[in-house]
């Protein structure tokens, strides 16, 4: 796999502050995820997701490294969903905590979008 530099979009200065890492691989905007997403750090995953230096059509958002997300983190996941379904792309999520997944699975979250064990699995769906 072809991968290209690694764009951080913010440090966890905190225990359960959010840091998220940018990178792609084979054309897949890989955002990697890990702290808290919530009201405070969502804003965060959103520019990630959202950057026009890194836009593409195909994202994997790897989860395997959040501790909490609260309703906000599932809403940024959604437009980014939405907006990548209308450019005729997809987003899939990968190596999501137990915890976290449980929540996808109340909100009916993992019936919409592509939920993996890996970020390998993910990549290769």
């Amino acid at each position: 796999m072809f991968e290209e530099p690694v764009t951080d979009t913010g440090q966890a200065e905190q225990p359960g502050a959010l840091c998220v890492v940018t990178t792609a691989i084979d054309g897949v905007l890989v955002v990697s995820a890990a702290g808290d997403i919530d009201h405070n750090t969502c804003h965060r995953l959103q520019r990630a997701l959202d950057d026009p230096e890194t836009a593409a059509c195909r994202a994997v958002v790897d989860l395997h490294e959040v501790t909490f997300m609260d309703s906000s983190g599932i809403n940024t996941l959604i437009a980014a969903h939405h907006s990548l379904h209308q450019a005729h792309g997809w987003l899939r999520l990968a190596g999501t905590p137990a915890s976290v997944m449980r929540t996808f699975q109340l909100v009916g979250l993992d019936t919409v979008i592509d939920c993996h064990p890996s970020l390998d699995d993910a990549l290769n769906a």
